[in-house]
């Protein structure tokens, strides 16, 4: 699956992983209803970081059309809300 991260680019992420990240994405969730800025903060830092450390970087030039895509690091909570779906940012 391609990943975008936005402000960074894509990376290919084997369908294996997204057991790890939905638990991070199910956390996300939980703090994002429950207002907790600095928890939010910390978890969609570390769903990002997880999603660096699993996948593969493309080059900057692939145009690959992206299955899934994530907020900014430096993003709001306020904006994460927008993007969120009833399954959180990673569906499943």
């Amino acid at each position: 699956m391609i990943v975008r991260i936005m402000g960074e680019g894509q990376v290919k992420l084997d369908d294996s992983h997204f057991i790890e990240l939905n638990k991070l994405d199910d956390e996300l969730l939980e703090e994002m209803e429950s207002g907790d800025e600095a928890a939010f903060r910390r978890t969609l830092g570390a769903l990002l970081d997880a999603v660096r450390r699993l996948g593969t970087p493309l080059p900057d030039d692939a145009l690959e059309p992206s299955e899934l895509i994530l907020p900014a690091p430096d993003a709001t909570l306020t904006e994460v809300r927008e993007m969120l779906s009833d399954d959180g940012l990673i569906p499943g």
